[in-house]
């Protein structure tokens, strides 16, 4: 018994018995420095402490550096890396355009009513008499006198007109509410500012008021939004020129000594900018590579800027419009295209630069576009712009139960025109409002890519063709292309060159400054100096931590063991054993025998016996013990005759 006693002795001391034995026999083997300390200065109380407060300091410490060092990668800084590569490089897409919207030959049956409001509306603000036709004084007061008539005949029409006062204010405060300072003075100067257009609703109580500082962005605005009216109304057969007249707009084109053929360009048709071709642009033919920098192994051409057959109300400059871009991104030319002058060769020369973000949790770029809820209405990849179009165009359709002229339309929707949707022109400014304001939530929605690839550009002009050189050259091209030019040639031509100054493909790309092996590291190096301990000195803090809650488990389950023990009620149990009455041997008990020798034990309580009448055989020696008692070997070797005896009456009868 004593011995299974101090085997369970030995296996719980084996596995700890205290916190006291658990945390001694780990300061005592640990190899993390200083916890030695706490064991062997146990009998300096004063040391102990010491000890004991230095460790948790420490311990303290370099978890608060832990804290940093986590705070630090949880914020996802990054690197940036330049990375220059010369290589072979793809040349980017050109897109130019005409600036001539339509051509009046085309347009002017739709545009004629439009030309002789403005010329009336020009007349009536700033007493300017139009002489585009050659009519005398008394003839344009005729125009003007039935252009009236056709404003009567026409309510759908919104006219340019003096704004009063209350309007000028309501239009002050509508350009405060979308984000001008209202600290800045304005530039207005005179009745000037006043000048503008009003839209309403349907029912006439909300009215939004159009008013610009400059009466040349108000003519020019006012004519956009009717010109936009009419070019909806006409079929699309005749709005753009057709592509074959290509010829008329580009005289001459080559890359890297080679003409161009039709499968380098296509076409399309801007509604400010005309007829615009992109070259390189990656749906038809194969792409154009270059594999030396110079002018001379780029892009030419030679473009006709011919301004006689401009709409003079809105096309106000003269030249072409160029943008150069990646492939199978649509051209947004209102926004990241520049006019080239006539008369003049302009020279572009190229450097192609790359940034590559990190997405994620770095970053809230995009990869492709696939993750941002908006609709891509362009036939081409994800861009920013066009997902901001898009988004706006989308809200525009939802709102105003249309869509604008200038984007494209989702599926089932239609343009707007004042003769389907009277008051678009109310929805529209208001919802153009909203979003420049970005209360809309185009601008957040849309997030730019993580790979962009950009061409920084510089540009140098110079005259061309030269006073002496020009008259051959003209002379040729009229030839050529069977075309007349004017008395001064030199405005109805300009030359355009695209090429690369350098080879050397700049790559700005990002990496993250901790990653996961720099994050282990510093937490080591950290543990490191405070501790001066290694990976298994961690190994020894999860055994301790493991141990500890073993422990912790045993010694509540003992607790509450006891615990359940002592709540419990003692039972005392009595039993006495009766031996079976030989005399009475009947058919029951041995009908009971029968069964098993199952036996009863009942307790049988009766009057002790007379102990003279006793009649024990007894060694004399008993009894001389039984008479006397008085010595402790004669109570043994009575106890041991009783259980001789007990053991007799026990066995068969």
């Amino acid at each position: 018994m004593s011995e299974k006693k101090e085997e369970k002795s030995k296996g719980l001391i084996e596995f700890y018995s205290s916190y006291s034995d658990l945390f001694q026999f780990f300061c005592s083997t640990t190899t993390i420095h200083g916890a030695i300390r706490l064991v062997c200065t146990e009998r300096n109380k004063m040391k102990t402490a010491f000890w004991s407060m230095l460790f948790v300091a420490s311990f303290g410490l370099m978890y608060w550096q832990f804290g940093i060092i986590f705070g630090h990668y949880f914020s996802y800084p990054v690197s940036m890396s330049l990375t220059l590569e010369h290589k072979k490089l793809l040349f980017p897409a050109v897109t130019v355009c005409t600036l001539n919207p339509y051509r009046y030959k085309e347009v002017e049956s739709e545009l004629k009513e439009l030309d002789s409001l403005t010329a009336d509306t020009l007349f009536e603000l700033y007493r300017y008499n139009t002489s585009q036709h050659g009519t005398s004084d008394d003839s344009m007061q005729s125009d003007i006198r039935r252009s009236n008539r056709i404003i009567l005949s026409a309510p759908d029409r919104v006219p340019l007109q003096v704004l009063d006062e209350p309007a000028a204010e309501h239009a002050r405060t509508e350009n405060q509410m979308a984000g001008t300072d209202i600290n800045n003075p304005a530039l207005y100067k005179g009745e000037f500012r006043k000048i503008g257009f009003k839209l309403c609703n349907a029912s006439g109580l909300s009215c939004f008021y159009q008013a610009y500082s400059s009466g040349m962005d108000a003519v020019r605005e006012w004519y956009m939004f009717h010109y936009v009216n009419i070019m909806v109304q006409v079929p699309m057969v005749t709005n753009p020129l057709q592509e074959t007249h290509i010829r008329d707009f580009v005289f001459s084109c080559k890359f890297n000594h080679a003409s161009c053929n039709q499968g380098n360009y296509t076409y399309f048709n801007h509604p400010v900018y005309g007829n615009c071709y992109t070259f390189n642009g990656g749906s038809t033919g194969n792409l154009w590579s270059s594999t030396k920098p110079g002018r001379e192994n780029g892009l030419s051409l030679l473009l006709r800027t011919e301004q006689n057959d401009y709409i003079p109300f809105l096309s106000t400059v003269a030249g072409a419009r160029v943008m150069i871009h990646r492939q199978n991104q649509p051209p947004f030319m209102e926004d990241e295209g520049f006019n080239i002058r006539p008369g003049v060769e302009t020279s572009i020369s190229m450097k192609k630069v790359s940034r590559q973000q990190l997405g994620g949790l770095y970053s809230d770029c995009t990869e492709d576009g696939s993750d941002i809820g908006v609709e891509n209405l362009y036939n081409s990849n994800y861009t920013q712009q066009a997902c901001v179009r898009s988004c706006f165009q989308v809200t525009l359709v939802q709102r105003c139960g249309c869509g604008h002229y200038f984007y494209p339309l989702p599926e089932g929707a239609q343009y707007c025109n004042y003769k389907k949707h009277k008051t678009w022109g109310h929805c529209y400014y208001r919802l153009y409002k909203e979003f420049k304001a970005n209360d809309l939530g185009c601008f957040t929605k849309c997030r730019k890519r993580c790979l962009e690839s950009e061409y920084h550009q510089m540009t140098g002009y110079s005259k061309w063709p030269a006073k002496d050189s020009g008259k051959w050259i003209h002379h040729i091209l009229a030839k050529q292309n069977q075309y007349n030019f004017t008395t001064n040639s030199r405005e109805d031509v300009s030359k355009l060159t695209v090429y690369f100054q350098e080879l050397h493909h700049k790559t700005v790309g990002e990496s993250p400054s901790i990653n996961a092996a720099t994050l282990l590291s510093n937490l080591g190096s950290q543990w490191s100096f405070w501790f001066g301990s290694s990976v298994l000195s961690v190994i020894e803090m999860v055994e301790l931590l493991i141990d500890f809650f073993v422990l912790s488990t045993i010694l509540l389950f003992r607790h509450y063991c006891i615990q359940r023990e002592e709540n419990q009620d003692p039972e005392i149990t009595i039993s006495t054993v009766s031996y079976p009455h030989y005399a009475n041997e009947n058919s029951e008990f041995n009908s009971e025998e029968s069964m098993g020798n199952h036996f009863d034990v009942v307790a049988d309580v009766s009057a002790p016996p007379a102990y003279e009448t006793l009649d024990l055989d007894l060694p004399p020696s008993a009894a001389q013990c039984i008479t006397g008692c008085k010595c402790v070997h004669c109570a043994s070797f009575i106890s041991h005759e009783v259980e001789d005896l007990m053991s007799d009456l026990a066995g068969d009868p």
